[in-house]
């Protein structure tokens, strides 16, 4: 497979357009362009990210993955395809190299449950957690999300944090020893998800002790910790032992690194010397629409993996 670094300047106009273009038609067939350089670390784009030059189909977006040098992808949704479409995503993920990020086992951002001590809670979570075993065995995946919806005004704050202790400790019994990590994501309550229980990465660590259990581990997301608190390597260094997985996602916005305030490159960079060797999920959407902006995006990756190695 030649590879061609043609994607170099993202403002390169109608030659770059027509460059990745040329990639777009030649990942559905045998492709012999392509922009493989692998990156250092595992940035893991949507499996809907390129829908504008290779469609819906999930395989056909993981060879443009693949094709691009993305050595990982994640799909939030992966529990809720059909479980014949989880054991090809899998089969061709493995065949191409690509790392799965995590999925979502469950989460709802409007609701009280987690932080209650509601018997029929806990069994939907195990049941959730029995369910994401079984994604687990199609797909290779190795990560799973859960969080906790949002907080109870009328009870006690430390009564709710045993309560998540509780509820996570019931999942990562489930999971025991069959290789699936359960991460619990703090998300930002400023923005995004007013109200919620988990939001800050000192708090995460915390429950992570007390669960006492090697499956019980964090995503950092790194968008939401950057509006939450800030101190993004610090938090990192502190927590991590126990992160399972980033996600990231410029600030303010939400889009592709670049865009925003955070540093992505030293930060990255940081990263890599730790010998971080799991996943980064591109949980963010797009600063430019259409082809062009998924252009950008593999620009704005390229540009943040820049760093000396």
């Amino acid at each position: 497979m030649e590879r061609r670094n043609f994607i170099r300047n993202a403002a390169a106009g109608t030659l770059a357009f027509s460059s990745i273009s040329g990639i777009a038609a030649a990942s559905v067939s045998d492709s012999k362009v392509s922009n493989s350089a692998k990156f250092k670390l595992k940035y893991a784009p949507g499996l809907g990210t390129f829908r504008e030059h290779v469609g819906k189909d999930p395989i056909e977006n993981l060879k443009f993955i693949a094709d691009q040098g993305f050595t990982a992808f994640f799909d939030n949704g992966l529990m809720w395809k059909p479980a014949e479409m989880q054991e090809k995503i899998g089969n061709e993920a493995a065949r191409l190299g690509l790392d799965i990020g995590p999925f979502i086992v469950y989460a709802d951002h409007g609701a009280k449950y987690g932080v209650t001590d509601d018997p029929e809670v806990t069994k939907m979570l195990v049941t959730k957690t029995e369910e994401a075993l079984d994604v687990q065995k199609r797909t290779g995946a190795k990560t799973g999300l859960i969080t906790f919806g949002i907080y109870d005004e009328k009870m006690d704050w430390d009564y709710q944090t045993i309560n998540v202790i509780k509820n996570m400790r019931a999942c990562c019994d489930v999971a025991g020893t069959s290789g699936l990590d359960l991460v619990m994501e703090p998300l930002n309550h400023q923005v995004d998800h007013p109200k919620l229980f988990l939001t800050k990465m000192p708090q995460a660590k915390m429950i992570c002790v007390a669960v006492n259990h090697p499956s019980c581990k964090i995503v950092d997301d790194l968008y939401h910790q950057q509006i939450t608190e800030g101190n993004l390597i610090m938090n990192m260094d502190i927590c991590w032992d126990y992160i399972g997985a980033f996600h990231c996602g410029d600030n303010p916005g939400r889009k592709e690194p670049g865009t925003g305030e955070i540093n992505f490159v030293n930060i990255f960079k940081h990263m890599y010397d730790k010998g971080y060797n799991g996943t980064i999920c591109a949980e963010h959407g797009k600063s430019i629409p259409g082809k062009e902006g998924e252009i950008a995006f593999i620009e704005a990756y390229r540009k943040a993996d820049s760093f000396e190695a």
